[in-house]
């Protein structure tokens, strides 16, 4: 039976979603529904699901102006809520009033680049055991051998679950700090002091969370969970065949290991089909890496597109 719960450490277990703003809710729509994600329009927002699960892993609003995240929500043991408060003011950060368009729920505290996190009581979204690793799809031909099944035949890809986002920050030592002394992150892995990777202390994949240093804060990428390598290859393929061209892969990380595709979204951020990620126990004492930039990014796969890593949302330019 998997460990859930780390003792006697008071942190959040899971992302549970980021908002953003976008100045066409149309595009938004066509865009994630092309990703595979499960889009439910209300009025002024898209609520972005998984096929099959009833989370929201995500909400995005109308806005009036470019794309901006809006704010991050995070899950907290019931038991624990009033601890991680008081944690989160012991580290010497004010609590703030809701985001005006949230639900207003649970507790607010600003990172050190002003984004704000809401804090909610709510279930365990983040998986508390490695999935069994699955091998890319087969079938049986006509003598019983395995085969690839057709091109003709293949079906479109659905992400099942979000495993991570990486946010932009003005200062990764700073941000990191804060979110592990305030919220209980742990620190994974990091290189030098451009880009760092953080787990959840009641188990999750290698990173919850990661950041990358920039000259203002913003969404870099949302990463979500195919079921095997087949998908990785598949989404991008899908993407491709809707017209969004622009991405990086397929290839193989470093730090997390896991197989990835990023398609690159209309605002220029991006949105990973991820395989096989590192996972970390609440067992699990992680053994922190600083790999050299060399190291930081992948194993294998195309050379890193020029604009990986620019944050639009600080900039006045357009993808």
């Amino acid at each position: 039976m998997a460990l859930v719960k780390r003792p006697q450490v008071t942190a959040i277990h899971s992302v549970l979603r980021f908002a953003l703003s976008v100045p066409d809710l149309n595009v938004a729509e066509a865009y994630f529904n092309c990703f595979g994600l499960q889009v439910v329009r209300h009025a002024d927002q898209l609520h972005l699901f998984t096929p099959g699960h009833s989370h929201c892993w995500g909400i995005v609003h109308q806005g009036t102006g470019p794309k901006k995240t809006e704010y991050y929500t995070v899950g907290v043991y019931a038991e624990d809520e009033a601890a991680l408060k008081a944690q989160v003011q012991a580290a010497g950060h004010a609590l703030i009033a809701p985001h005006p368009r949230s639900d207003g729920q649970g507790f607010w505290v600003a990172d050190p680049d002003g984004m704000p996190i809401q804090v909610v009581v709510s279930e365990k979204v983040t998986p508390s055991a490695k999935a069994p690793r699955q091998e890319s799809t087969f079938h049986d031909n006509v003598i019983g051998v395995g085969v690839s099944p057709m091109r003709s035949q293949t079906q479109k890809v659905h992400p099942q679950r979000l495993s991570h986002i990486l946010i932009f920050v003005t200062d990764v030592p700073r941000a990191v700090k804060f979110y592990t002394e305030a919220l209980g992150f742990r620190l994974s892995d990091k290189s030098l002091d451009v880009i760092a990777f953080l787990h959840g202390a009641h188990a999750s994949d290698h990173h919850l969370l990661a950041m990358a240093k920039s000259n203002g804060p913003g969404l870099h990428h949302s990463s979500w969970v195919v079921r095997n390598l087949d998908e990785v290859g598949l989404g991008m393929e899908q993407m491709y065949h809707a017209g969004y061209r622009k991405g990086w892969g397929v290839g193989r990380h470093v730090i997390g290991s896991n197989y990835f595709y990023y398609a690159q979204d209309p605002w220029g951020s991006f949105t990973e089909f991820s395989y096989d990620i590192d996972f970390i126990g609440a067992d699990t004492e992680w053994p922190t890496g600083d790999y050299p930039p060399e190291d930081s990014m992948y194993l294998w796969g195309p050379s890193v597109p020029e604009d990986f890593v620019h944050n639009y949302e600080a900039s006045s330019q357009t993808p």
